[in-house]
């Protein structure tokens, strides 16, 4: 029998360069330190992101350093539904666009703002 281990400050969610970059530009002109993101209930299929510029973390509040100096801030209640996600800045048409690439979605709404976890 093994033992699989889990950093919360690595696993939780992995940010792209191209990402990393966008919320270093986002932050910057919102006069903020850092970007917190949590999950609430919304939409037609049940969840959705929240990303908020923010100068200061909540109480229980996970860091997540960037390379780039800038710090995430994931709400605890919400580490279980972002559990391995990556977060990419993507070019989608003509547009940018941050996407969320999480493993434990199960399905999606058509237009993309809402997501479902079983």
């Amino acid at each position: 029998m093994s033992v699989a281990t889990f950093d919360v400050r690595t696993d939780v969610l992995a940010v792209t360069e191209e990402a990393a970059r966008h919320l270093q530009k986002q932050v910057a002109s919102k006069n903020a330190t850092a970007v917190r993101i949590s999950v609430k209930k919304s939409g037609c299929t049940g969840y959705m992101y929240v990303l908020e510029e923010v100068n200061a973390k909540e109480a229980d509040d996970i860091t997540v350093a960037l390379d780039n100096g800038i710090s995430v801030f994931l709400a605890a209640d919400s580490v279980g539904m972002l559990r391995g996600t990556e977060l990419d800045y993507v070019r989608e048409g003509i547009n940018r666009v941050l996407k969320f690439k999480n493993p434990n979605v199960t399905s999606a709404c058509g237009c993309g703002e809402s997501f479902s976890i079983e």
